[in-house]
């Protein structure tokens, strides 16, 4: 598995969206801290780009390199490999080579702009681990859906149904619910239905640890509420690790399911 990532990882990173992926950020964080000259206020910028972009982008660059190494993936296959270690492979190096990208284009601006220095350092890290945990949930639920349609348009068409309903549709029908019920105690329904959108729970994660109560809307207050900031966070934690771990034994189970 670990030659099947490295080979991937490096295959990736020649690549040159990978270059353009790593000169946007480095271009969007450089740009909001020379407009904001103000740590915390790029951070919480870039935290709503962020839990927007980069699930769209991890979404986007899982199906596509799903089905573009498809022919690479079937001489793999007739190797003495298991399958798990080819697919688990393939899947690591995608989202460590954007998951660097990431890092890297976010974290040399904030470096030359004094961030070690500065009181703000708790607060990026926490921003990197959310746009990680995202990257690595939709990269898996991406080429999930690429194994389960050898149709590469439906393929593209799930995946990027899938971001929508998460990024878009999801906060609707909550809000919705929130107005058609609002005579009734909405409490643990709102928390319940804040567990089941990575990227609401990243928002929260990061907003649990900004002293900026305003911006944490009604699910973050409720989960505030519930949980308290401290052991808030380690929920958020946890349920973010699950939703990382799900998607990939359903890559694993359907890898080795599959007729290829």
């Amino acid at each position: 598995m670990l030659k099947v990532l490295k080979y991937s990882f490096y295959d990736l990173m020649r690549s040159r969206w990978s270059y353009v992926y790593f000169a946007f950020y480095l271009i969007l964080s450089s740009t909001l801290l020379f407009l904001n000259n103000d740590l915390s206020k790029g951070i919480i910028t870039l935290m709503n780009v962020i839990i927007i972009l980069v699930p769209l982008i991890a979404t986007i660059f899982g199906v596509m390199y799903y089905y573009d190494s498809r022919e690479f993936t079937e001489l793999l296959l007739a190797q003495p490999i298991r399958r798990s270690k080819i697919f688990l492979g393939q899947y690591l190096g995608l989202s460590l080579s954007l998951m660097m990208s990431l890092v890297l284009g976010l974290g040399i601006p904030f470096a030359a702009y004094g961030l070690f220095d500065s009181g703000s350092i708790y607060q990026f890290a926490l921003l990197l681990m959310a746009g990680s945990f995202l990257t690595l949930i939709f990269t898996a639920m991406a080429y999930w859906i690429g194994l389960n349609n050898t149709n590469k348009i439906k393929g593209f068409g799930y995946a990027i149904l899938l971001w929508l309903f998460m990024a878009v549709i999801y906060d609707g029908i909550f809000l919705l619910s929130l107005i058609v019920f609002q005579d009734y105690p909405l409490e643990e329904l709102t928390l319940f239905m804040s567990l089941f959108n990575p990227i609401d729970l990243s928002r929260i994660l990061i907003l649990l640890q900004l002293d900026i109560a305003a911006l944490l809307g009604y699910t973050g207050a409720i989960f505030k509420e519930f949980f308290g900031i401290s052991k808030g966070f380690f929920v958020a934690f946890g349920i973010l690790t699950l939703w990382v771990i799900i998607p990939v034994l359903l890559i694993k189970y359907k890898a080795g399911k599959k007729d290829f």
